[in-house]
């Protein structure tokens, strides 16, 4: 099964509304009664979504011993497409057009024609498709954790993820709200306290004399403030170079922290492009110093982190909070099973979340403004090594 093997992948969302205090019989056989591939629908967009039981694209058994782990619910969805490539749907229009232009006396389809032979093209598509001679079938594994009210979706949010969570939503009648930078601040905030403080947040520069108007990548459509994750990233690579390794979360565990193998950083403004960085510790490069100090912001940052023990590699996407390629380092005689491993997946996705509300407690703090001269600073500096900066 996916989360429970190999390197790991996912966005994340909350789940409200599911009443049942554990996850039992009935959810199964919910889960069977819509399995992939058990319904066929006359959906005009050939697209057909069901559960599956994680062993592979056509597993439909489902058993509490089975998807039931550490109380969370392992399961993949299958997303079937059956919709004919536009190259092939434009060949057969022009084998129509061909077809009557060579009995036209002008050696051209009128535009009667032109009709007919695209509803001709509409209705071998609609037989093309019902024959599954096209059909493309993907699956995206799922954890549904049930302690913590998570939903993690294997996979990138977009028309896969909408799918995915439009049958959960629909099956279990719950609500699920992906989880941004935005939306986790917020969150944190209503915990907190202080959300009018951080309704008021707007974006910053780090740069002399430039004033931020916001990120040429945001979403228009959404209030939550993801630019808190472009600036979360700019103060961990500050806080690392100039302050320590180590970052203590609130609840006052400490994690130790470096960020490592790549770097994706690009212009808000969208001046200067974008850049990406491959290297053992990318930030210590000069053309990724170069790059802030031109105004880019990170996007996306690997790092490796170790709390508790326990070390995580992996690539986190700042806006997003997408994580991908983690991997969870095992000492050598250390017996791992199922359970020790949702534990921890619980454990990343806890220390991620620790790290950007450290962030976030300092962003509403009356000190902010002395943090952000210190990194305005420290980008103003020459290329000489980083001083420790004065508490």
């Amino acid at each position: 099964m996916p989360f429970l093997r190999g390197s790991l992948g996912f966005e994340r969302f909350s789940v409200a509304g599911f009443d049942a205090d554990t996850f039992g019989e009935e959810h199964i056989e919910i889960l069977a009664n819509n399995a992939a591939g058990r319904h066929e629908s006359a959906s005009t967009e050939n697209v057909h979504v069901g559960f599956l039981g994680g062993d592979h694209l056509f597993d439909q058994d489902f058993d509490l011993d089975k998807n039931l782990i550490n109380n969370a619910v392992h399961l993949c969805v299958r997303v079937d497409t059956n919709q004919i490539p536009a190259a092939i749907r434009a060949a057969w229009l022009q084998m129509e057009l061909a077809g009557y232009a060579k009995d036209s006396p002008s050696g051209v389809a009128t535009k009667s024609q032109r009709k007919e032979a695209k509803e001709a093209v509409e209705q071998r598509c609609e037989v093309e498709a019902a024959s599954g001679k096209y059909r493309r079938m993907q699956q995206f594994p799922l954890l549904w954790d049930h302690s913590n009210g998570l939903l993690y979706f294997g996979g990138s949010v977009g028309t896969a993820s909408a799918y995915c969570t439009d049958l959960l939503e629909r099956t279990f009648e719950v609500e699920l709200r992906r989880l941004g930078a935005g939306i986790i601040a917020q969150d944190w905030s209503v915990e907190a306290d202080c959300f009018a403080d951080l309704d008021d947040l707007q974006p910053v520069s780090f740069v002399t004399g430039e004033t931020a108007t916001g990120h040429g990548w945001a979403n228009e459509h959404s209030q939550a403030p993801d630019f808190l994750g472009n600036e979360f990233l700019m103060w961990l690579w500050w806080t690392l170079e100039n302050e320590s390794d180590t970052i203590v979360l609130p609840d006052e565990s400490e994690v130790t922290l470096m960020l490592a193998k790549t770097l994706s950083l690009e212009c808000p403004l969208g001046e200067s492009g974008k850049e990406t960085i491959t290297a053992e510790s990318p930030v210590k490069l000069p053309e990724a110093m170069q790059a802030i100090r031109s105004g880019k912001l990170p996007r996306k940052t690997g790092m490796t982190m170790v709390r508790d023990g326990r070390t995580f590699d992996l690539v986190l996407q700042a806006e997003t909070f997408g994580i991908s390629g983690a991997k969870i380092h095992l000492d050598d005689d250390e017996e791992f099973d199922d359970d020790d491993r949702i534990d921890a997946i619980r454990t990343l996705s806890e220390t991620v979340d620790g790290l950007f509300h450290t962030f976030c407690d300092r962003r509403v703090d009356a000190d902010w403004k002395k943090d952000l001269k210190k990194v305005t600073k420290w980008l103003n500096s020459t290329g000489k090594p980083a001083q420790k900066a004065a508490a």
